[in-house]
């Protein structure tokens, strides 16, 4: 779908979902690559750590009780979410607590990767068909671009060039600049030297070239 028939705050979260898978996947992907080094992989891995709880952790102190204050029939698959949410903080703690300091530790990064991509996967696959249709129906523009907002001005500054590289990755060029709008004017001035130091780390992180 194009922006101008999808609501807002269905595209951008499905953008931000579409990130999250491939992030996921990149990590595993570069585990085990020579050409990637320790360094990249190591910023990709707390870049997905710090992301990933900080998008949970939004949808459960703050979306969820702004859907289910206007339908509480939502509430209890909601809740089921986020014990899936539970779940993937567990998988996480043993994704950032796995050594990255010398090449015998690739297998066990990419144990943990795997772990990671595969719950955050299962999971997009149960969120997205009770979120998008309640995101339609029960939240307002004004309310999603107050929530969104808040998540902007509170989300992680760990390596957060990748955040644009990676939009770049599963999104058009007119969804890309509808998520990013959310960013204070101050913020929008580094969007391209972002955009550039995210090419250049993501090319890294696939092998393309040596960092």
């Amino acid at each position: 779908m194009s922006t101008n028939t999808e609501a807002a705050a269905v595209t951008e979260t499905r953008l931000i979902h579409a990130f999250h898978r491939r992030a996921t996947t990149l990590l595993c992907e570069a585990a085990l690559k020579p050409s990637v080094p320790l360094a990249a992989l190591a910023e990709l891995r707390v870049f997905l750590v710090k992301n990933l709880r900080h998008h949970h952790e939004t949808e459960d102190r703050q979306l969820w009780p702004m859907i289910a204050a206007v339908a509480p029939e939502a509430a209890e698959r909601f809740a089921a979410l986020s014990e899936e949410h539970d779940d993937l903080d567990v998988t996480l703690d043993v994704l950032e607590a796995v050594p990255i300091r010398a090449d015998g530790d690739r297998p066990g990064l990419l144990r943990a990767a795997e772990a990671v991509r595969g719950l955050v996967h299962r999971h997009l696959e149960h969120e997205e068909p009770l979120l998008f249709p309640a995101l339609r129906e029960h939240i307002s523009p004004d309310e999603w671009a107050a929530f969104s907002r808040a998540t902007v001005a509170t989300s992680p500054t760990e390596a957060a060039h990748l955040i644009v590289g990676f939009l770049d990755q599963v999104g058009t060029p007119e969804e890309v600049a509808l998520v990013l709008s959310g960013l204070p004017e101050p913020a929008q001035r580094f969007v391209p030297a972002m955009r550039e130091q995210a090419r250049a780390a993501l090319a890294v992180l696939s092998g393309a070239t040596e960092g």
